[in-house]
């Protein structure tokens, strides 16, 4: 493994765990995919450093256990945004 795999692998799994972001999020930080960010967090880093492979774990699972909570919230949002305006207004005037 090339030593900016290494390094990057570690920066990422520090970054996690310190903001506790997203997958998603930190592949749009470190310019990189979403696959890429996975498959160092899970795959490289426990060769790399197991203990802090560990904190990352934990924290994956998390976001794993509560996705299907933020997709729904992220479809809640989204369609409140393309709703029409004349019905919005109506449905906060009334009493």
């Amino acid at each position: 493994m090339h030593d900016y795999i290494k390094e990057r692998t570690i920066k990422i799994g520090r970054c996690l765990v310190e903001t506790k972001h997203t997958v998603r999020t930190i592949a749009k930080e470190f310019g990189v995919s979403k696959s890429t960010v996975h498959k160092d967090l899970t795959e490289r880093l426990p060769e790399i450093n197991p203990e802090l492979a560990n904190q990352v774990k934990h924290i994956l699972e998390y976001h794993k256990s509560i996705r299907h909570l933020r997709g729904g919230e992220a479809t809640k949002i989204k369609y409140r945004k393309t709703r029409n305006p004349k019905t919005q207004e109506k449905l906060v005037t009334v009493k």
